[in-house]
């Protein structure tokens, strides 16, 4: 497939309102700050989605799927004018190779790390931790209360507190339903609104 890309983060995209999610790579999370060499922190989420906004601005995105993840979003590997996108992200230090599902990137990440660009200046924490630290926190004492939900017929939901379902709504993480901090994020993750 290919088309010009909406940038949702460092390692997501929409093509013709299809949610990607690139494979291989584990871009910081949105709102994740990371730390540079003097220690001082920097918006490395917000960093992350402004490159590869950068990359596929106003050009021609490519992608091959490789398969459907957990949420629904179609995994692939995409370029732009011959350059790997996943690539491009670990070359900056803008995400790091996602080694639990590919070492597509190892070799990439081996370089930028010995080099200590973006993320690898300084001890920072992978998204993957970032994402379960964050899920660790009970959800009713924290912001992120908007439950995503995976109805019978496997459409994607989010309910927002307040509304119809939202106290009815049961979340099993097991199936891959989960908890979103913002509607942004969930409409990212290929939720939708109830239709009422």
């Amino acid at each position: 497939m290919a088309a010009s890309a909406e940038v949702i983060d460092g390692d997501s995209l929409r093509l013709e309102g299809l949610a990607i999610r690139l494979h291989g790579i584990d871009a910081p999370e949105h709102d994740q700050v990371c730390s540079n060499h003097d220690r001082r922190n920097w918006p490395c989420g917000l960093a992350a989605g402004d490159y590869l906004s950068d990359l596929t601005r106003g050009r021609e995105v490519i992608c091959w799927k490789m398969d459907i993840d957990r949420y629904g979003r179609t995994v692939a590997t995409c370029e732009v004018d011959g350059v790997d996108l996943g690539e491009a992200m670990v070359i900056e230090g803008l995400a790091w190779a996602y080694l639990r599902y590919s070492d597509a990137y190892a070799a990439t990440e081996a370089s930028a790390q010995r080099q200590g660009v973006g993320i690898w200046a300084a001890d920072n924490l992978p998204a993957w931790d970032f994402r379960s630290s964050r899920h660790a926190r009970s959800p009713e004492r924290e912001s992120c209360r908007i439950k995503g939900n995976i109805s019978g017929s496997g459409t994607h939901i989010y309910h927002l507190p307040g509304t119809r379902d939202y106290d009815a709504t049961r979340i099993s993480e097991a199936r891959g339903e989960r908890w979103f901090c913002s509607e942004e994020d969930a409409r990212a993750a290929g939720w939708r609104a109830p239709r009422h």
